[in-house]
C-alpha cells in the first residue's frame, strides 16, 4: 500500500470517515447506532475487528456492540468490565493524543483482569510498525461535559501496521463524533422513554378524570366543588345532579351561590366551624321553594395539580327521612301519646328553663327602689327591689355571690342576671300594679272519672283528646298547654297580670263546659283551675304544688252541683 504520506491516500481516508460519520446520523436507536459505529470502523477505517464497551449507569463498561468476527462477538458481547480495570488500562501504554495504544510487550499483564478480549495467537513482530496480535489501541469517547461514555476498541489494521499518524488523525476524529451520534441516541432514547410515561401519565390522567367525573356526575347523593381562599371563596363551581335535584335547582344558577348563602339562618355558625379537610356538619339548606332540607356536609380538599389551586369537594347526603324520624321519636319523648300535647317531662323542662336559683326580691315601689339604690352608694349594681339589710321573706344579699355570678336559668354556674335571662317574678295577688309574670294554670276535670266508669276508657280518651284541642284553641301561640296525667292539665302563660289570669281561667273553663259527643252520645265535664306563679327561687315542682294547691282549693269552694259534669 502506499504510505501515508501521499495526498491521494489521505483524501481517500477523508471520503471514506464522511461516508461512515453520515452513517452514524442515519441511525434511530441507541443500538442502531452503536452497531453502526463499529460496522463504520470495519468497513470505512480498515480495521477487522471494532467493538464499542459503552459506560452502564452504575459506572462499570459492558461491551455493547462487536463488527468483525461473529465468534468473537458471540462470545462477549454483553459481559462487563468494572470501570477500574479499564482506568488502568486508559492509564497505562502510549498516548497517540486522545488514543490509548498498549502494545504486546506490555499488555501481557491484562490477561488476567475482567476487562471482556479477543485476540488470536501470531508471529512475532519482523519490523518495527508492524501489528502484533496482542496489541491494543483504544479510543475513549466523551461526552460534552468531559463525562466518559465509552470506548472503541479496533483489532487487526487490514494493513498489517500500526496506524500512522493520518490514522490515528481518522480514529480519533471519529471517534468525537461516535461520541456526539451515542450521546443523541442517548437523548432520543431518553426522550422517547419520558414521552411514553408522560403518554401513560396522561392516559391514566384522562382515566381518573373520567373515573372522577363518573362518579361525581352519577353519585346517588349530592356532590359540590367549591373555591377555596380568595375573593369567591366557598363559591360553587360545579355541582352534580343529585344536588341538584336535592334543592331544587339547576347547576347554572347553583353556581351562583356558596354554601353560607343555601344555610338556614340557625345553621350558619356550624358551617362556619366546619373545617375545610375532613370536615363533617349536620345543617339544613334552603330549596328552591323556600324549604329546608336536613343534609350532612362531608368536606375534603383536592388540588387541581401538584402545585396548583385548592378546591372543596364537599359530599352532601340527605338525612331529612332520618331527622325527621329523630324528631318524631323525640316528639313521642317528650309528648302525650294520647293527646298530643307536652307531656310532665317538657312541662317540667319548659318550666325550669324560665327558673332561676335566684331567690324571688322583695318587690318595692320605684321610689323605694331610688331610696335602696342611693343607700347602696358604690356597692355595685344591685337587685331591684332589694335594700342593703335583709328583706321581710329573710333574704340576706350577702349571703349570694356578686350579682354577676348568680347561678343562671335552670342552676348552671357562670351565668349572671344580666347574661342572657330575664329574672321571672310574680305579680302581688293582692295589689294590680301592672306586674306580668308567668302563670302556671293547673285544671283537673270535674267528673271525668265518672265518664270513664260509665262509657268505658273509649269515651274517655275521646273526651281528653277534645279537652286539649278546646284548651290548645283558646290560649296564644308562645303558650304552653302540656297534660299532666290522668284528666290534670296544666297551662302556661307568660306575660300576664293577676286579672289577665283570672280571666282566661274563665276563658278556659268555658271552652270545657260545653258538651262533648262521642259516638253520638254527648257528655259533659267541668274544670277545676288554680293559678299559681313561677318565680326565680323557686323549682318547677314548688310552682306545680302551689298551683296544685289553689286548684283544690278553688275546687273545694265551689259546691258540687257546679262541678257535676257527664
Amino acid at each position: 500500500m502506499e504510505t501515508e504520506s501521499e495526498p491521494y491516500v489521505r483524501l481517500a481516508t477523508l471520503r471514506q470517515l464522511h461516508q461512515v460519520v453520515a452513517e452514524l446520523n442515519t441511525a434511530r436507536s441507541l443500538a442502531d447506532t452503536l452497531q453502526t459505529v463499529v460496522d463504520g470502523i470495519v468497513v470505512g477505517l480498515g480495521y477487522e475487528l471494532a467493538c464499542v464497551n459503552l459506560v452502564r449507569p452504575d459506572g462499570d463498561l459492558v461491551v455493547a456492540a462487536f463488527a468483525g468476527n461473529p465468534a468473537a462477538e458471540a462470545l462477549i458481547t454483553g459481559r462487563v468490565g468494572s470501570r477500574a480495570s479499564w482506568e488502568r488500562r486508559l492509564a497505562m501504554g502510549e498516548s497517540w493524543d486522545g488514543l490509548r495504544f498498549i502494545p504486546h510487550s506490555e499488555g501481557w499483564v491484562l490477561l488476567e483482569d475482567d476487562v471482556p478480549q479477543w485476540h488470536t495467537d501470531g508471529p512475532a513482530p519482523r519490523f518495527e510498525d508492524e501489528w502484533h496480535p496482542e496489541d491494543r489501541l483504544y479510543a475513549p469517547m466523551y461526552a460534552a461535559g468531559g463525562e466518559l461514555l465509552g470506548v472503541i476498541s479496533v483489532d487487526k489494521p487490514r494493513n498489517g501496521r500500526k496506524p500512522g499518524a493520518w490514522g490515528r488523525e481518522a480514529l480519533q476524529m471519529y471517534a468525537f463524533q461516535a461520541a456526539i451520534a451515542i450521546s443523541n441516541a442517548r437523548l432520543r432514547a431518553n426522550m422517547q422513554r419520558a414521552l411514553v410515561r408522560l403518554e401513560r401519565e396522561q392516559q391514566a390522567l384522562r382515566a381518573s378524570e373520567e373515573s372522577f367525573r363518573q362518579a361525581f356526575e352519577y353519585a346517588p347523593s349530592g356532590m359540590a366543588i367549591a373555591e377555596m381562599g380568595g375573593d369567591q371563596h366557598g363559591r360553587l363551581l360545579r355541582t352534580n345532579d343529585a344536588l341538584c335535584r336535592l334543592l331544587g335547582r339547576p347547576a347554572s344558577v347553583l353556581r351562583r351561590y356558596s354554601f353560607s348563602d343555601l344555610v338556614h339562618p340557625e345553621d350558619i355558625g356550624t358551617l362556619l366551624r366546619t373545617s375545610a379537610e375532613g370536615g363533617r356538619a349536620e345543617l339544613r339548606l334552603g330549596r328552591r321553594d323556600g324549604s329546608y332540607v336536613w343534609v350532612s356536609l362531608r368536606n375534603s380538599v383536592v388540588a387541581d395539580a401538584a402545585d396548583g389551586p385548592r378546591f372543596l369537594l364537599t359530599h352532601v347526603e340527605d338525612i331529612e327521612d332520618r331527622k325527621r324520624h329523630e324528631l318524631q321519636l323525640a316528639h313521642r319523648a317528650s309528648h302525650d301519646s294520647l293527646t298530643g300535647l307536652p307531656n310532665s317531662a317538657e312541662l317540667r323542662a319548659r318550666l325550669s328553663a324560665r327558673l332561676c336559683r335566684l331567690p324571688q326580691a322583695v318587690r318595692a315601689t320605684a321610689v323605694e327602689e331610688l331610696d335602696a339604690a342611693f343607700e347602696r352608694g358604690s356597692g355595685g349594681p344591685g337587685i331591684p327591689g332589694q335594700d342593703g339589710g335583709p328583706g321581710e321573706h329573710g333574704y340576706q344579699p350577702d349571703a349570694y355571690p356578686a350579682p354577676y355570678e348568680y347561678p343562671g336559668p335552670g342552676g348552671a354556674e357562670g351565668s349572671g342576671p344580666y347574661e342572657h335571662h330575664v329574672h321571672t317574678v310574680a305579680p302581688d295577688a293582692d295589689v294590680d300594679d301592672g306586674t306580668k309574670g308567668l302563670a302556671v294554670l293547673f285544671c283537673d276535670l270535674d267528673g271525668f272519672k265518672s265518664i270513664n266508669d260509665r262509657f268505658g276508657h273509649h269515651t274517655g280518651d275521646a273526651v281528653l283528646i277534645e279537652v286539649a284541642r278546646r284548651l290548645t284553641t283558646c290560649v296564644r301561640d308562645g303558650d304552653t298547654v302540656a297534660r299532666l296525667g290522668g284528666d290534670e292539665f296544666v297551662v302556661l302563660a307568660d306575660g300576664l297580670g293577676a286579672a289577665d289570669a283570672a280571666d282566661l281561667a274563665v276563658r278556659l273553663r268555658n271552652a270545657i263546659i260545653p258538651p262533648i259527643r262521642v259516638d253520638g252520645r254527648a257528655v259533659r265535664v267541668g274544670a277545676s283551675f288554680g293559678i299559681g306563679w313561677a318565680s326565680c327561687g323557686m323549682s318547677a315542682e314548688e310552682v306545680l304544688r302551689s298551683a296544685d294547691q289553689r286548684m283544690y282549693i278553688e275546687k273545694r269552694s265551689r259546691s258540687k252541683a257546679h262541678r257535676r259534669a257527664g
